[in-house]
C-alpha cells in the first residue's frame, strides 16, 4: 500500500497561489474572500479519482515536471500540503476548481485513483 504523507495544513504560499490561480476566473475580491474562507474550513478527504471527474481537468502524465517532482516527494516520505478546492455546482454545470495542488492530485492519482487527497474545500461565494 502506497503511503501519501501530508502536512497538517497547506502552506502559506498555497493561500497566496490559490488567490492568484482564482483571480484569473473571478475579481481579486471575490478570491480572497473565498480564500479566506478556505483557511477556515476543515481538513477533509476525497479520492483522488472523484476530485479530478469533479474537477473536468485531464491528467497529467509523471512525465510533467510538477507531477514528477510531487511523486519523488511522496517516494521519499515527505509530507506534502493539502490542496485548495472550491465546490462547483452541478446546477450550474461548475466545475470543481483546484485552487491549488493540481499536480499533487494528479501524482496521487497516477499512484492510486482510490487514493485519500487531503483538503480543504470551501463553496463558491
Amino acid at each position: 500500500m502506497i503511503e501519501v504523507k501530508w502536512l497538517a495544513k497547506p502552506e502559506i504560499h498555497d493561500y497566496a497561489a490559490a488567490v492568484e490561480f482564482l483571480s484569473l476566473t473571478m475579481p481579486v475580491a471575490r478570491a480572497k474572500r473565498i480564500v479566506s474562507q478556505l483557511k477556515k474550513s476543515p481538513v477533509s478527504e476525497f479520492k483522488a479519482k472523484d476530485i479530478l471527474r469533479a474537477s473536468r481537468l485531464q491528467l497529467l502524465t509523471k512525465e510533467n515536471h510538477h507531477v514528477s517532482h510531487n511523486l519523488k516527494k511522496i517516494d521519499n516520505g515527505l509530507a506534502i500540503p493539502p490542496v485548495l478546492l472550491v465546490r462547483g455546482i452541478a446546477t450550474s454545470d461548475v466545475a470543481l476548481l483546484i485552487a491549488d495542488g493540481y499536480h499533487r492530485v494528479c501524482a496521487i492519482e497516477s499512484l492510486n485513483e482510490d487514493l485519500p487527497i487531503r483538503c480543504q474545500i470551501a463553496d463558491l461565494l
